[in-house]
């Protein structure tokens, strides 16, 4: 998230920016692929690469019998909806993927950014992942923006506020996400009961440990399994 650790120091995180891209053609014929799109919380700042949700969603997949390469992440910390849509466009995927994550908005809340706009930026971010999914709606796996407000990393600020405006946010999301036949994965809840419990926090006080990504992981790891094996 682009919020001020220190804002020097966070600002020199988002200058190093992480966005790992494996190259599809390299994968195995028989193994199932996925991309996963977002901002900090999809590269996992602040925790080994290994910890991240899709990561640990592999490792899951992988546990229950079902093979997946290692996955293509295109994130970055302090990304919002535009910022992620210009490295699509960068990128210029031509590939298809088994199934695809999609989380972000968060900074688009923190910058002030209004409802409206999120909306038509994310609807678009949707489309994308839906033709990453060859057309397939429903392996699409969108989750809820966590709730930073809770974190010690907000002291001081107005809890009940950001609380407001990031249910707002997710209510859209949501709203968004259903009509377009792609599945939604609520993992803002777990984010507001652990949001002050140090052993789901990274170092920062405001980033998830991979204790708290993996309780994310189970919950996408067990609707891509339902997904494939209906």
């Amino acid at each position: 998230m682009k919020i001020t650790f220190e804002i020097t120091k966070l600002l020199l995180l988002c200058l190093a920016p992480i966005i790992l891209f494996a190259q599809p053609s390299k994968f195995n014929q028989h193994m199932y692929t996925y991309l996963a799109l977002g901002d900090s919380y999809t590269i996992g700042e602040q925790v080994p690469v290994h910890d991240n949700f899709p990561y640990q969603t592999v490792a899951l997949l992988k546990k229950d019998k079902i093979e997946v390469a290692d996955p293509v992440i295109i994130a970055t910390t302090g990304w919002t909806t535009d910022e992620l849509a210009a490295s699509i466009r960068e990128h210029n995927i031509k590939e298809i993927f088994s199934f695809v994550s999609l989380l972000i908005g968060v900074n688009n809340q923190y910058r002030g950014r209004s409802i409206d706009n999120y909306k038509q930026e994310y609807i678009q971010l949707l489309d994308h992942a839906i033709a990453f999914a060859g057309g397939k709606a429903e392996h699409v796996f969108v989750l809820s923006i966590p709730d930073w407000g809770i974190t010690p990393f907000a002291e001081g600020r107005d809890r009940s506020k950001i609380a407001m405006e990031i249910d707002a946010y997710n209510a859209a999301c949501k709203e968004i996400t259903l009509a377009h036949k792609c599945q939604y994965i609520e993992i803002t809840a777990s984010t507001r009961e652990h949001g002050q419990d140090k052993a789901y926090l990274a170092g920062d006080g405001l980033h998830p440990s991979g204790k708290e990504y993996g309780i994310w992981a189970e919950r996408l790891a067990d609707m891509v399994t339902k997904t494939f094996k209906q």
